[in-house]
Protein backbone atom coordinates (compact mmCIF):
# COMPACT_ATOMS: atom_id res chain seq x y z
CA UNK A 1 0.00 0.00 0.00
CA UNK A 2 1.12 3.50 -0.84
CA UNK A 3 2.44 6.10 2.21
CA UNK A 4 1.19 8.95 2.16
CA UNK A 5 2.62 11.49 4.64
CA UNK A 6 0.79 14.77 6.74
CA UNK A 7 3.61 16.82 7.59
CA UNK A 8 1.60 19.48 10.01
CA UNK A 9 0.87 15.81 11.97
CA UNK A 10 3.88 13.54 11.36
CA UNK A 11 0.83 11.29 10.73
CA UNK A 12 1.88 8.30 8.41
CA UNK A 13 -1.10 6.69 6.57
CA UNK A 14 -0.58 3.79 5.25
CA UNK A 15 -3.98 3.05 3.27
CA UNK A 16 -6.91 5.50 2.77
CA UNK A 17 -10.30 5.36 1.38
CA UNK A 18 -14.07 6.98 1.79
CA UNK A 19 -14.35 4.22 4.13
CA UNK A 20 -11.56 3.66 6.65
CA UNK A 21 -7.82 5.02 7.20
CA UNK A 22 -4.84 3.13 8.26
CA UNK A 23 -2.06 5.12 10.06
CA UNK A 24 1.84 3.39 11.47
CA UNK A 25 1.63 3.94 14.99
CA UNK A 26 4.70 5.28 16.43
CA UNK A 27 5.99 4.32 20.19
CA UNK A 28 4.16 6.55 22.58
CA UNK A 29 1.32 7.66 20.87
CA UNK A 30 -1.80 6.36 22.55
CA UNK A 31 -4.76 5.40 20.59
CA UNK A 32 -7.47 6.47 22.18
CA UNK A 33 -7.62 9.97 25.04
CA UNK A 34 -7.16 8.59 28.87
CA UNK A 35 -6.45 10.20 32.21
CA UNK A 36 -2.90 11.37 30.99
CA UNK A 37 -4.84 13.54 28.48
CA UNK A 38 -2.11 13.42 25.84
CA UNK A 39 -2.98 14.22 22.71
CA UNK A 40 -3.88 10.80 21.14
CA UNK A 41 -3.47 9.77 17.60
CA UNK A 42 -7.19 9.76 17.13
CA UNK A 43 -7.13 13.33 17.35
CA UNK A 44 -4.39 13.52 14.64
CA UNK A 45 -5.76 11.30 12.50
CA UNK A 46 -9.26 13.33 12.67
CA UNK A 47 -7.24 16.66 12.11
CA UNK A 48 -5.56 15.65 8.80
CA UNK A 49 -8.98 14.51 7.87
CA UNK A 50 -9.96 17.53 8.58
CA UNK A 51 -7.36 19.75 6.75
CA UNK A 52 -6.74 17.27 3.61
CA UNK A 53 -10.74 17.84 2.90
CA UNK A 54 -11.33 21.10 4.04
CA UNK A 55 -14.01 19.60 6.19
CA UNK A 56 -16.47 22.22 8.58
CA UNK A 57 -17.56 21.10 11.73
CA UNK A 58 -16.84 17.72 13.56
CA UNK A 59 -14.76 14.95 11.80
CA UNK A 60 -16.32 11.28 12.87
CA UNK A 61 -14.04 8.97 13.26
CA UNK A 62 -14.66 5.32 14.70
CA UNK A 63 -11.89 3.58 16.38
CA UNK A 64 -12.01 -0.09 15.63
CA UNK A 65 -8.80 -1.39 17.85
CA UNK A 66 -5.94 -0.68 19.93
CA UNK A 67 -2.20 -0.92 20.34
CA UNK A 68 -0.20 -0.60 23.70
CA UNK A 69 1.51 2.67 23.92
CA UNK A 70 4.59 1.22 23.60
CA UNK A 71 3.86 -0.67 21.13
CA UNK A 72 4.65 1.02 16.97
CA UNK A 73 2.32 -0.47 13.72
CA UNK A 74 -1.00 -0.77 12.26
CA UNK A 75 -3.97 0.71 13.80
CA UNK A 76 -7.34 0.59 11.81
CA UNK A 77 -9.93 3.51 12.14
CA UNK A 78 -13.68 4.05 10.68
CA UNK A 79 -14.25 6.98 8.56
CA UNK A 80 -17.82 6.59 8.44
CA UNK A 81 -20.54 5.28 10.42
CA UNK A 82 -22.20 2.69 8.25
CA UNK A 83 -18.33 1.04 8.29
CA UNK A 84 -17.59 0.96 12.22
CA UNK A 85 -20.28 -1.82 12.86
CA UNK A 86 -18.99 -3.93 9.95
CA UNK A 87 -15.28 -3.60 11.08
CA UNK A 88 -16.50 -4.19 14.39
CA UNK A 89 -17.99 -7.34 13.60
CA UNK A 90 -15.01 -8.58 11.05
CA UNK A 91 -12.64 -7.71 14.42
CA UNK A 92 -15.09 -9.70 16.55
CA UNK A 93 -14.83 -13.13 14.50
CA UNK A 94 -11.22 -12.74 13.86
CA UNK A 95 -11.86 -12.76 10.98
CA UNK A 96 -9.25 -9.68 10.47
CA UNK A 97 -6.05 -11.27 10.58
CA UNK A 98 -2.94 -9.99 12.48
CA UNK A 99 0.62 -10.14 12.20
CA UNK A 100 3.25 -8.98 14.65
CA UNK A 101 7.23 -8.86 14.90
CA UNK A 102 9.15 -9.00 18.24
CA UNK A 103 12.72 -8.66 19.20
CA UNK A 104 13.34 -11.00 22.23
CA UNK A 105 16.91 -11.66 23.41
CA UNK A 106 16.60 -14.93 24.41
CA UNK A 107 16.30 -17.84 22.78
CA UNK A 108 12.83 -19.33 22.41
CA UNK A 109 12.25 -23.53 23.28
CA UNK A 110 11.42 -24.34 19.53
CA UNK A 111 11.86 -22.65 16.38
CA UNK A 112 8.37 -22.27 15.95
CA UNK A 113 5.31 -23.20 18.43
CA UNK A 114 1.67 -22.52 19.10
CA UNK A 115 1.28 -21.05 23.24
CA UNK A 116 -1.91 -21.61 24.85
CA UNK A 117 -2.44 -19.84 28.17
CA UNK A 118 -5.27 -18.28 30.01
CA UNK A 119 -4.70 -14.80 31.45
CA UNK A 120 -5.75 -12.68 34.11
CA UNK A 121 -5.38 -9.30 34.07
CA UNK A 122 -4.86 -6.83 37.17
CA UNK A 123 -6.33 -3.53 36.65
CA UNK A 124 -4.33 -2.45 39.37
CA UNK A 125 -0.65 -1.92 37.78
CA UNK A 126 -2.06 -2.68 34.13
CA UNK A 127 -0.96 -6.07 33.76
CA UNK A 128 -1.65 -9.59 33.08
CA UNK A 129 -0.25 -12.80 34.27
CA UNK A 130 -0.55 -16.30 31.93
CA UNK A 131 -1.73 -19.69 33.55
CA UNK A 132 -1.43 -22.89 32.27
CA UNK A 133 -5.00 -23.75 33.29
CA UNK A 134 -8.14 -21.84 33.39
CA UNK A 135 -8.20 -20.16 36.92
CA UNK A 136 -11.31 -18.02 38.03
CA UNK A 137 -11.43 -14.26 36.28
CA UNK A 138 -9.29 -15.24 33.24
CA UNK A 139 -9.31 -15.72 29.43
CA UNK A 140 -7.89 -18.55 27.13
CA UNK A 141 -5.12 -16.58 24.60
CA UNK A 142 -3.81 -18.43 21.39
CA UNK A 143 -0.86 -17.45 19.10
CA UNK A 144 1.42 -18.87 16.64
CA UNK A 145 5.25 -17.64 16.86
CA UNK A 146 8.36 -18.65 14.50
CA UNK A 147 11.62 -17.71 14.49
CA UNK A 148 12.69 -15.10 11.37
CA UNK A 149 15.55 -14.31 11.55
CA UNK A 150 18.55 -14.40 14.00
CA UNK A 151 20.61 -11.50 14.80
CA UNK A 152 24.00 -10.87 17.00
CA UNK A 153 22.12 -10.96 19.97
CA UNK A 154 18.51 -11.03 19.53
CA UNK A 155 15.59 -13.20 17.62
CA UNK A 156 13.32 -11.60 15.26
CA UNK A 157 9.94 -13.69 16.00
CA UNK A 158 6.90 -13.27 13.82
CA UNK A 159 3.52 -13.84 15.76
CA UNK A 160 0.02 -14.74 14.13
CA UNK A 161 -2.57 -13.79 17.07
CA UNK A 162 -5.71 -16.01 17.49
CA UNK A 163 -7.35 -14.59 20.21
CA UNK A 164 -7.03 -10.64 21.27
CA UNK A 165 -6.18 -10.60 25.05
CA UNK A 166 -4.46 -7.55 26.96
CA UNK A 167 -0.88 -7.62 26.67
CA UNK A 168 -1.03 -11.17 25.20
CA UNK A 169 1.98 -11.38 23.34
CA UNK A 170 3.99 -9.41 25.96
CA UNK A 171 2.59 -12.09 28.95
CA UNK A 172 2.83 -14.95 26.78
CA UNK A 173 6.41 -14.40 25.29
CA UNK A 174 7.72 -13.60 28.75
CA UNK A 175 5.98 -16.80 29.91
CA UNK A 176 8.17 -18.83 28.00
CA UNK A 177 10.76 -16.56 28.97
CA UNK A 178 11.30 -14.24 26.23
CA UNK A 179 10.55 -10.90 27.72
CA UNK A 180 9.98 -8.31 24.88
CA UNK A 181 13.17 -5.96 24.52
CA UNK A 182 12.58 -2.91 26.08
CA UNK A 183 9.36 -4.20 27.84
CA UNK A 184 10.44 -3.77 31.57
CA UNK A 185 7.06 -4.73 32.55
CA UNK A 186 7.00 -8.45 32.05
CA UNK A 187 10.57 -8.63 32.74
CA UNK A 188 13.59 -7.29 30.17
CA UNK A 189 16.47 -5.79 31.58
CA UNK A 190 16.41 -2.71 30.21
CA UNK A 191 14.23 -0.01 28.74
CA UNK A 192 14.58 0.99 25.01
CA UNK A 193 15.75 4.85 24.99
CA UNK A 194 12.24 6.06 23.67
CA UNK A 195 10.49 3.94 25.59
CA UNK A 196 9.23 1.71 23.33
CA UNK A 197 9.20 -1.91 23.57
CA UNK A 198 10.13 -4.00 20.30
CA UNK A 199 6.93 -5.08 19.15
CA UNK A 200 5.45 -4.25 16.22
CA UNK A 201 1.82 -4.52 14.25
CA UNK A 202 3.33 -4.98 10.72
CA UNK A 203 0.52 -6.67 8.88
CA UNK A 204 -3.27 -6.84 9.01
CA UNK A 205 -5.42 -8.68 6.40
CA UNK A 206 -9.30 -8.49 6.20
CA UNK A 207 -12.33 -8.00 3.66
CA UNK A 208 -13.28 -4.22 2.93
CA UNK A 209 -16.62 -4.15 5.05
CA UNK A 210 -17.93 -2.04 1.97
CA UNK A 211 -15.69 -3.11 -1.29
CA UNK A 212 -15.54 -6.31 0.16
CA UNK A 213 -12.21 -6.87 -1.78
CA UNK A 214 -9.62 -8.49 0.33
CA UNK A 215 -6.80 -5.72 1.81
CA UNK A 216 -3.51 -5.95 2.71
CA UNK A 217 -1.76 -3.81 4.73
CA UNK A 218 2.06 -3.77 5.64
CA UNK A 219 3.53 -1.23 8.19
CA UNK A 220 7.34 -0.14 7.84
CA UNK A 221 9.66 -0.90 10.69
CA UNK A 222 10.24 1.89 13.23
CA UNK A 223 13.55 3.78 11.86
CA UNK A 224 16.31 2.45 14.81
CA UNK A 225 19.37 0.65 14.23
CA UNK A 226 17.72 -3.21 15.58
CA UNK A 227 14.60 -2.64 13.70
CA UNK A 228 17.00 -1.54 10.23
CA UNK A 229 19.06 -4.86 10.59
CA UNK A 230 15.40 -7.02 10.45
CA UNK A 231 15.41 -5.93 7.12
CA UNK A 232 18.45 -6.85 5.75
Amino acid sequence: MSKILSNKNNLQVLYEDNHIIVANKRAGDIVQGDKTGDKPLSEVVKEYIKDKYNKPGNVYLGVVHRLDRPTTGIVLFSKTSKALPRLNKLFAEKKAKKTYWALVKNQPPKTNDTLTHWLKKNPKNNKSTAYHKEVEGSKKAILHYKIIKTLDNFYLLEIDLETGRHHQIRTQLASIGCPIKGDLKYGFNRSNKDASISLHAKTLRFVHPIKKEDIVITASLPNDPLWNACNN
